[in-house]
């Protein structure tokens, strides 16, 4: 990566607004696993590039692209190829 874009990103809290359309939980708070170094983490510690079509996030350990997002004005694409899974913290089930 570039000196340059190594200064164009933000951290993946960048996503919190975007995807809060999308999911009905905080992915931020979500643990991702990388599939290029399979480094584990909270989404909110990716990388995420705005500057592009869409929003790009990286891990921030070895620079793979986890998970793209494109909202267009009625819908939008997310692509997860990048991670091997997320986790979720939800509060305790009731009975």
């Amino acid at each position: 990566m570039t000196y340059e874009l190594a200064e164009r990103y933000e951290d993946g809290n960048a996503l919190a607004g975007p995807l809060a359309e999308i999911f009905a939980v905080d992915i931020t708070s979500a643990t991702g696993r990388c599939t290029e170094c399979g480094t584990s983490g909270p989404v909110a510690t990716l990388r995420v590039y705005v500057h592009a079509p869409g929003m790009v996030a990286r891990c921030p350990e070895c620079d793979h692209v986890v998970l793209r997002l494109v909202r267009g004005p009625d819908s939008a694409w997310l692509d997860l190829r990048g991670t091997v899974s997320l986790r979720f913290p939800l509060p305790p089930a009731t009975d």
